[in-house]
């Protein structure tokens, strides 16, 4: 089930739920962002946010070898290493986000300073 229909089920705006997108850096280092589901990545300013010249998309085969979670089921909680995880600036705006909780079909509900605490994040703009 994609993200979309994941909010149509729970009855959310689509502004509420979040996907998790794994980078890799110009330094070989990995980076995590956490982005309103219905938005894009912008390279140039996700880059930015985290010191990078430049960040690309990790390969789908890789996903599970980097963050230890399956494709669909990517969570900013407890990945196998704790990466550099930013979050879009506009959760702080919300009271609830929902991100995916590691399993396909596991989604989890929390305050963003809750998310940004246990992700050990920061939040920045990094949609197009």
């Amino acid at each position: 089930m994609d993200a979309l229909k994941v909010a149509d089920t729970l009855g959310q705006p689509y502004e509420l739920l979040y996907k998790t997108l794994v980078t890799i850096g110009n330094s070989r280092n990995y980076f995590v962002f956490v982005i309103p589901i219905a938005e894009e990545l912008d390279m140039k300013k996700a880059a930015k946010s985290v010191g990078e010249k430049s960040v690309s998309m990790i390969h789908v085969k890789d996903i599970t070898a980097v963050s230890g979670y399956v494709r669909g089921g990517c969570s900013p909680i407890g990945m196998k290493k704790q990466y550099p995880t930013v979050i879009q600036e506009c959760a702080a705006n919300f009271d609830k986000v929902y991100v995916s909780g590691g399993r396909i079909g596991t989604t989890l509900c929390m305050a963003p300073e809750d998310l940004k605490k246990v992700s050990r994040a920061e939040y920045a703009d990094f949609i197009q």
